[in-house]
């Protein structure tokens, strides 16, 4: 039997991933308990997700386990063993503003529960790919001191400089740089999953994503920012801009286009390697680029105010470089723009408000 195994599987990579995987494998297994309804409330409540996906796919099995305890683990792989051939471990702390709350919880999850999704597969399934979802913020603020340049509606990085052709390339410094809490323990989760490739010879694979984003994002005010801006926009509920005038860019890429450069990776894996994970020059906005999208798309103005202090640790200007990963797997490509992609976030958040569409 071929199995999958998904963490964070009621997520947003996580549902993207077990509905990608449902008719590539004998059975998909997920693992997720719902600790974003804990992280960020009502607003991040993934059980309709969680249901959508046990009503669509009849080879998904769901676990509610808590990837910090080995104990709740261990059964699963024991019981699956080396017939888990795949496994995207998805499931996350996301938000750098939450993780200053509880630095314990957020190392537990983020850190250490990578650390014994790792050794459960070097244990059990050795032979299995191991694909980590990891985060820009492993680069810390180091991006915020490239030569930037104030536009009218976004922050550029000077046209001269290496990065303004493709982005910022996986050679980026992650270090002396404030990472935030968060990026800090996701730091420590990206060089564990390299090591395991590395140092067991283990096939596995860190994907620095950018902003990842799509139809079926729980978003929050503190993790998610283009389907939580999308949601104020339709139901008039009012947003911040924290800092930045808010000019700072991100890219964005599709669920959809992040969980098939997974499956590329699995048909051809690279042991312990590293790719950044966005939507690069193809997909890329500032935060009032976004706001017009959105107003545009839904055909409401936006009720929002701002906030002169910036988030700790945040980017002014983020675009990722995809070469490497382009250049490893020359198939693949981005097939979700940023417009398409809004309106499917937009379209999916009004069914699951009601809200009629024009």
């Amino acid at each position: 039997m071929n199995i999958a195994l998904v963490t964070g599987s009621a997520g947003l990579i996580g549902s993207e991933s077990v509905a990608f995987l449902a008719d590539k494998f004998d059975l998909v297994i997920g693992v997720d308990n719902n600790l974003r309804q804990y992280f960020f409330g009502a607003d991040g409540n993934t059980e309709w997700n969680r249901n959508r996906i046990e009503e669509a796919f009849g080879n998904y099995k769901h676990y509610s386990a808590d990837i910090r305890e080995v104990s709740q683990l261990e059964p699963i792989f024991k019981e699956y063993g080396t017939d888990i051939k795949m496994i995207v471990h998805a499931a996350a702390q996301p938000s750098h503003d939450w993780a200053a709350r509880e630095p314990f919880t957020d190392f537990g999850v983020n850190a250490v529960g990578t650390l014994n999704m790792l050794e459960m597969t070097r244990l059990h399934a050795p032979e299995a790919v191991f694909i980590f979802t990891s985060t820009n913020k492993v680069y810390g603020d180091n991006p915020n001191y490239l030569p930037l340049v104030e536009l009218e509606t976004r922050w550029e990085i000077d046209e001269s400089h290496p990065y303004f052709i493709n982005g910022i390339d996986e050679n980026h410094s992650i270090d002396h740089t404030k990472h935030s809490i968060f990026g800090a323990s996701k730091v420590a989760a990206d060089i564990m999953v390299q090591e395991y490739g590395r140092y067991f010879g283990m096939k596995t694979a860190v994907f620095r994503g950018g902003c990842l984003t799509g139809p079926n994002h729980s978003g929050a005010q503190l993790h998610g920012f283009l389907a939580y801006l999308m949601k104020c926009a339709i139901t008039g509920t009012h947003y911040t801009i924290f800092g930045y005038k808010g000019k700072q860019v991100r890219d964005n890429i599709h669920s959809h286009d992040l969980v098939n450069m997974f499956w590329h990776f699995y048909q051809n894996p690279r042991p312990g390697e590293v790719y950044n994970a966005g939507g690069g020059r193809f997909a890329n906005c500032s935060m009032l680029e976004a706001i017009a999208l959105c107003e545009q798309i839904t055909g409401n103005k936006l009720s929002y105010s701002y906030s002169e202090t910036n988030r700790v640790g945040d980017h002014i200007w983020y675009v990722s470089d995809l070469s490497k990963f382009k250049s490893h797997y020359p198939d693949w490509n981005w097939e979700y723009g940023l417009t398409e992609t809004l309106t499917q976030i937009h379209d999916g958040i009004s069914s699951r408000l009601g809200v009629k569409t024009v």
